[in-house]
Protein backbone atom coordinates (compact mmCIF):
# COMPACT_ATOMS: atom_id res chain seq x y z
CA UNK A 1 0.00 0.00 0.00
CA UNK A 2 2.80 2.58 0.92
CA UNK A 3 4.45 1.52 -2.40
CA UNK A 4 1.04 2.28 -4.66
CA UNK A 5 -0.10 5.54 -2.67
CA UNK A 6 4.06 6.55 -3.16
CA UNK A 7 3.72 5.95 -6.97
CA UNK A 8 0.64 7.37 -7.26
CA UNK A 9 2.29 11.05 -5.17
CA UNK A 10 4.61 10.82 -8.13
CA UNK A 11 3.31 9.32 -11.07
CA UNK A 12 2.73 12.44 -14.35
CA UNK A 13 -0.86 14.11 -14.00
CA UNK A 14 -1.49 12.96 -17.03
CA UNK A 15 -0.87 9.13 -16.76
CA UNK A 16 -2.91 6.88 -19.20
CA UNK A 17 -4.92 3.73 -16.79
CA UNK A 18 -2.04 1.30 -19.48
CA UNK A 19 1.06 3.03 -18.24
CA UNK A 20 0.02 3.22 -14.34
CA UNK A 21 -0.34 -0.65 -14.78
CA UNK A 22 3.02 -0.89 -15.99
CA UNK A 23 4.80 2.09 -13.75
CA UNK A 24 3.12 0.92 -10.47
CA UNK A 25 4.05 -2.81 -11.56
CA UNK A 26 7.77 -2.03 -12.05
CA UNK A 27 7.64 0.08 -8.69
CA UNK A 28 6.52 -2.82 -6.77
CA UNK A 29 8.82 -5.00 -8.95
CA UNK A 30 12.37 -3.48 -7.96
CA UNK A 31 11.64 -4.04 -4.33
CA UNK A 32 12.00 -7.61 -4.95
CA UNK A 33 15.55 -9.82 -4.82
CA UNK A 34 16.05 -11.09 -8.17
CA UNK A 35 16.42 -14.80 -6.66
CA UNK A 36 13.12 -14.52 -5.49
CA UNK A 37 11.83 -14.07 -8.82
CA UNK A 38 11.33 -17.71 -10.05
CA UNK A 39 9.48 -18.71 -6.77
CA UNK A 40 7.20 -15.26 -6.57
CA UNK A 41 6.17 -16.94 -10.22
CA UNK A 42 4.94 -20.30 -8.89
CA UNK A 43 3.91 -18.72 -5.69
CA UNK A 44 1.41 -15.36 -6.21
CA UNK A 45 0.67 -15.94 -2.58
CA UNK A 46 4.23 -14.67 -1.65
CA UNK A 47 3.88 -11.48 -3.65
CA UNK A 48 3.28 -8.00 -2.21
CA UNK A 49 -0.61 -7.68 -3.45
CA UNK A 50 -2.99 -4.44 -2.75
CA UNK A 51 -5.89 -3.31 -5.20
CA UNK A 52 -6.34 0.24 -5.93
CA UNK A 53 -8.72 2.35 -7.26
CA UNK A 54 -7.55 5.52 -8.67
CA UNK A 55 -9.40 8.36 -10.29
CA UNK A 56 -7.59 10.61 -13.53
CA UNK A 57 -8.65 13.83 -13.52
CA UNK A 58 -7.26 15.28 -16.53
CA UNK A 59 -8.49 11.90 -18.26
CA UNK A 60 -11.58 11.82 -16.57
CA UNK A 61 -11.94 8.41 -15.91
CA UNK A 62 -11.58 5.76 -13.22
CA UNK A 63 -9.55 2.59 -12.77
CA UNK A 64 -9.83 -0.16 -10.88
CA UNK A 65 -7.26 -2.28 -10.06
CA UNK A 66 -8.31 -5.18 -7.59
CA UNK A 67 -11.43 -6.08 -5.78
CA UNK A 68 -12.14 -2.35 -4.85
CA UNK A 69 -15.39 -0.53 -5.21
CA UNK A 70 -16.99 3.35 -5.72
CA UNK A 71 -19.64 4.94 -6.62
CA UNK A 72 -20.65 7.41 -9.34
CA UNK A 73 -23.31 10.12 -8.45
CA UNK A 74 -25.35 7.13 -6.66
CA UNK A 75 -24.76 4.56 -9.05
CA UNK A 76 -22.30 1.57 -7.61
CA UNK A 77 -19.55 -0.42 -9.21
CA UNK A 78 -17.22 -3.06 -8.24
CA UNK A 79 -14.12 -5.46 -9.15
CA UNK A 80 -14.80 -8.25 -7.47
CA UNK A 81 -11.89 -11.46 -7.31
CA UNK A 82 -14.06 -14.12 -9.35
CA UNK A 83 -13.46 -17.01 -6.72
CA UNK A 84 -14.34 -14.26 -3.53
CA UNK A 85 -18.19 -15.08 -3.27
CA UNK A 86 -17.35 -18.74 -3.85
CA UNK A 87 -15.53 -19.57 -1.32
CA UNK A 88 -17.57 -16.92 1.41
CA UNK A 89 -20.60 -19.04 0.52
CA UNK A 90 -18.78 -22.47 1.23
CA UNK A 91 -17.47 -20.95 4.43
CA UNK A 92 -21.40 -19.78 5.55
CA UNK A 93 -22.05 -23.30 4.80
CA UNK A 94 -19.64 -24.66 7.00
CA UNK A 95 -20.96 -22.66 9.94
CA UNK A 96 -24.55 -23.43 9.41
CA UNK A 97 -24.10 -27.18 8.98
CA UNK A 98 -21.48 -27.03 11.42
CA UNK A 99 -21.99 -28.09 15.59
CA UNK A 100 -20.11 -25.43 16.80
CA UNK A 101 -21.89 -22.27 18.20
CA UNK A 102 -21.44 -19.53 16.47
CA UNK A 103 -19.63 -17.42 18.89
CA UNK A 104 -16.74 -20.05 18.21
CA UNK A 105 -15.94 -18.50 15.06
CA UNK A 106 -15.64 -15.24 16.30
CA UNK A 107 -12.92 -16.20 18.85
CA UNK A 108 -10.92 -19.10 16.52
CA UNK A 109 -12.98 -19.19 12.91
CA UNK A 110 -12.07 -22.83 11.76
CA UNK A 111 -14.58 -22.45 8.92
CA UNK A 112 -12.08 -19.80 7.06
CA UNK A 113 -9.32 -22.24 8.05
CA UNK A 114 -10.83 -25.11 5.86
CA UNK A 115 -11.51 -22.26 2.89
CA UNK A 116 -7.36 -21.25 3.29
CA UNK A 117 -5.99 -24.24 0.81
CA UNK A 118 -8.98 -23.22 -2.06
CA UNK A 119 -8.26 -19.45 -1.65
CA UNK A 120 -4.60 -20.17 -1.92
CA UNK A 121 -4.90 -22.21 -5.06
CA UNK A 122 -6.89 -19.59 -6.41
CA UNK A 123 -4.46 -16.92 -6.10
CA UNK A 124 -2.75 -18.37 -8.47
CA UNK A 125 -5.03 -17.18 -11.36
CA UNK A 126 -3.92 -13.55 -9.74
CA UNK A 127 -2.85 -11.35 -12.80
CA UNK A 128 -4.12 -14.09 -15.18
CA UNK A 129 -7.75 -14.31 -14.76
CA UNK A 130 -7.92 -11.33 -12.55
CA UNK A 131 -5.98 -8.02 -11.58
CA UNK A 132 -4.05 -6.91 -8.92
CA UNK A 133 -0.75 -4.85 -8.72
CA UNK A 134 1.49 -7.12 -7.27
CA UNK A 135 4.68 -6.35 -9.10
CA UNK A 136 3.92 -8.70 -12.10
CA UNK A 137 2.02 -8.04 -15.63
CA UNK A 138 -1.47 -6.54 -14.92
CA UNK A 139 -3.85 -8.29 -17.48
CA UNK A 140 -5.75 -4.78 -18.16
CA UNK A 141 -8.61 -6.84 -19.39
CA UNK A 142 -9.62 -7.43 -15.89
CA UNK A 143 -9.05 -3.41 -15.02
CA UNK A 144 -12.42 -1.81 -14.95
CA UNK A 145 -12.30 1.73 -16.58
CA UNK A 146 -15.54 3.88 -16.18
CA UNK A 147 -15.16 6.83 -18.28
CA UNK A 148 -17.03 10.25 -17.25
CA UNK A 149 -18.09 13.09 -19.48
CA UNK A 150 -17.86 16.52 -18.50
CA UNK A 151 -20.97 17.09 -16.42
CA UNK A 152 -20.71 17.11 -12.53
CA UNK A 153 -20.16 13.93 -10.70
CA UNK A 154 -20.19 13.02 -7.34
CA UNK A 155 -17.38 10.18 -6.49
CA UNK A 156 -16.87 7.73 -3.90
CA UNK A 157 -13.54 5.33 -3.55
CA UNK A 158 -13.45 3.03 -1.21
CA UNK A 159 -11.76 -0.60 -0.13
CA UNK A 160 -13.69 -3.65 0.07
CA UNK A 161 -14.28 -3.01 3.61
CA UNK A 162 -17.31 -1.65 3.38
CA UNK A 163 -19.97 -4.36 2.99
CA UNK A 164 -22.53 -2.04 1.97
CA UNK A 165 -20.99 1.14 0.16
CA UNK A 166 -23.12 4.43 0.73
CA UNK A 167 -22.80 8.34 -0.71
CA UNK A 168 -21.53 9.09 2.59
CA UNK A 169 -18.53 7.71 5.28
CA UNK A 170 -21.70 8.19 8.01
CA UNK A 171 -23.59 6.08 5.89
CA UNK A 172 -21.02 3.57 5.34
CA UNK A 173 -19.67 3.14 8.46
CA UNK A 174 -23.72 2.88 10.47
CA UNK A 175 -24.23 0.09 7.66
CA UNK A 176 -20.53 -1.67 9.03
CA UNK A 177 -21.68 -0.91 12.48
CA UNK A 178 -25.19 -2.52 11.42
CA UNK A 179 -23.23 -6.14 10.42
CA UNK A 180 -21.05 -5.92 12.90
CA UNK A 181 -24.12 -6.21 15.95
CA UNK A 182 -26.42 -7.90 13.58
CA UNK A 183 -24.40 -10.92 11.16
CA UNK A 184 -20.46 -10.38 12.79
CA UNK A 185 -19.79 -13.91 11.23
CA UNK A 186 -20.79 -12.50 7.64
CA UNK A 187 -22.90 -14.92 6.61
CA UNK A 188 -25.98 -13.81 5.83
CA UNK A 189 -27.01 -10.99 3.02
CA UNK A 190 -23.62 -9.94 2.96
CA UNK A 191 -21.06 -13.03 3.56
CA UNK A 192 -17.31 -12.41 3.12
CA UNK A 193 -14.45 -14.81 3.83
CA UNK A 194 -13.58 -13.68 7.20
CA UNK A 195 -15.79 -12.26 10.27
CA UNK A 196 -15.41 -9.53 12.89
CA UNK A 197 -12.51 -11.15 15.20
CA UNK A 198 -13.78 -10.52 18.77
CA UNK A 199 -12.19 -7.01 19.53
CA UNK A 200 -12.34 -5.13 16.24
CA UNK A 201 -14.95 -3.66 14.60
CA UNK A 202 -14.36 -4.22 11.55
CA UNK A 203 -13.73 -7.28 9.09
CA UNK A 204 -11.16 -5.51 6.87
CA UNK A 205 -9.27 -2.87 5.76
CA UNK A 206 -11.32 0.50 4.83
CA UNK A 207 -10.66 3.27 3.19
CA UNK A 208 -12.85 5.70 1.76
CA UNK A 209 -13.22 9.29 0.09
CA UNK A 210 -16.23 11.45 -1.41
CA UNK A 211 -15.19 14.51 -3.83
CA UNK A 212 -16.75 16.34 -6.80
CA UNK A 213 -15.96 17.16 -10.08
Amino acid sequence: MQLIGKYIRKAPKGISCHDFCIGVSRQINKHYKEADIPRLIEHPEERLTASAVVYSRLNREIWMIGDCQCMVSGTFYDNPKPYEQELAEHRAQIINEGAEPREHYLVNDTARQQIIPQMLEAMKQQNITYSVIDGFRIPEQYVRIITLNFQPWEIVLASDGYPFLCPTLQESEEKLAWQRENDPLNIGEFKATKAFTAGNNSFDDRSYIRFKI
